[in-house]
């Protein structure tokens, strides 16, 4: 009889240690959590960038000689900052572009969704999906995107931006009169129906056009391009060309996975529930540079500059637009995008050849 009480004590005992034992830990684990938060942003990014490579890493490259190719270079140190990058994503729509499921969630420009049917029959005309055979067979690339910005002028830096393996350009941006400081090599421009060059004598003997959709109209528009089928008239919110020196073979459609990465995932824009509205699309230049850390080992960048407190200051390097239209854009948000960059370069994930998106702050 004199067990009993003894055997329930001990029980109450070992069930209230419990209690304090799982009380304790399921603190110290919030407490961790909580702590560790503290180390990213909203975004996900590091707060510190000062961040290295694993050992194994830099003994991989610390081994190459001066001027190599770094494989993986840019994802190692994206990952390094934004544990939430994961690499595998083609620059340009495939046949089996289904497979990413996040593009049929959302019409241009973050996805697919209601203009199946003209991208299959696009991509069923062009046949071809990627760089091209000598550049998809390199074990390490190096790409650089020139944007249009004028901090490019008399930089001479037209040698330099021509070394690189894949060399990117946005929209109109002139070659011809600009070589020294721009370069005269293209491997891919791209463009949407209202930035694409009018002229068709502007065009690189040799480069790929590609295009980023940003409404549905810019779809119906490339098919007039490649089947010279009814041109749309109406929709644009300028003029656009009316035709492209361009073979199928040698056109692509940009993923729109980037697009909607760097807009919402990278900068932290407003989705407006997959709309492109008022302040929540990145530039076609940002977007460029999100598609070369997904396929690109090292990523350099140059002419990209937005000085909002200099509004009479050229825009670009070969137009007389000043930066107030760009601090009129009601699609895109530069400060925010512009923090983003600058995460970039002071982690060392891309190179800025000219120097303007950090300024001084790097």
């Amino acid at each position: 009889m004199r067990i009993k009480p003894s055997r329930n004590l001990l029980l109450g005992l070992c069930f209230l240690l419990a209690l304090v034992f799982l009380y304790y830990w399921s603190w110290r684990i919030i407490l961790h959590d909580r702590g560790h938060k503290s180390w990213y942003d909203e975004q996900g990014f590091l707060r510190n960038l000062n961040v290295s490579l694993p050992l194994e890493l830099v003994w991989k490259y610390g081994n190459l000689s001066k001027g190599a190719c770094k494989p993986g270079f840019a994802a190692a140190m994206m990952t390094a900052i934004y544990p939430k990058f994961s690499k595998p994503a083609p620059m340009f729509l495939d046949p089996n572009y289904k497979r990413f499921s996040k593009i049929l969630d959302f019409s241009p420009p973050f996805g697919v969704k209601y203009q199946e049917k003209y991208i299959d029959s696009l991509l069923s005309a062009t046949k071809n999906f990627g760089l091209g055979k000598e550049l998809d067979r390199m074990s390490c690339k190096t790409c650089i995107i020139v944007g249009n910005g004028a901090i490019l002028a008399n930089k001479s830096l037209g040698k330099k931006i021509d070394e690189f393996d894949v060399v990117v350009r946005l929209n109109e941006a002139p070659l011809k009169g600009y070589e020294k400081d721009v370069g005269s090599r293209t491997t891919i421009r791209i463009t949407y129906p209202e930035g694409a060059i009018q002229n068709k004598d502007g065009y690189e003997s040799q480069s790929l056009f590609v295009l980023s959709p940003f409404k549905g109209l810019d779809l119906k528009w490339m098919r007039h391009m490649i089947f010279n089928q009814k041109m749309p008239t109406e929709g644009f919110w300028k003029s656009v060309a009316t035709g492209v020196p361009r073979e199928p073979r040698d056109i692509r459609i940009l993923n729109p996975h980037f697009i909607q990465e760097s807009s919402f995932k990278l900068i932290g824009l407003p989705s407006h529930n997959g709309r492109m509205g008022r302040g929540n699309t990145a530039t076609l230049g940002t977007v460029a540079i999100t598609m070369a850390l997904h396929n690109c080992d090292e990523v350099a960048v140059a002419g990209f500059s937005y000085n909002l407190n200099t509004p009479n200051a050229p825009l670009h390097y070969y137009a007389k637009t000043k930066m107030s239209a760009i601090r009129e854009s009601w699609t895109h948000n530069i400060p925010k995008e512009k923090e983003f960059l600058v995460k970039l370069v002071k982690a060392g994930v891309i190179q800025d050849l000219t120097k303007g998106i950090c300024g001084a702050v790097c």
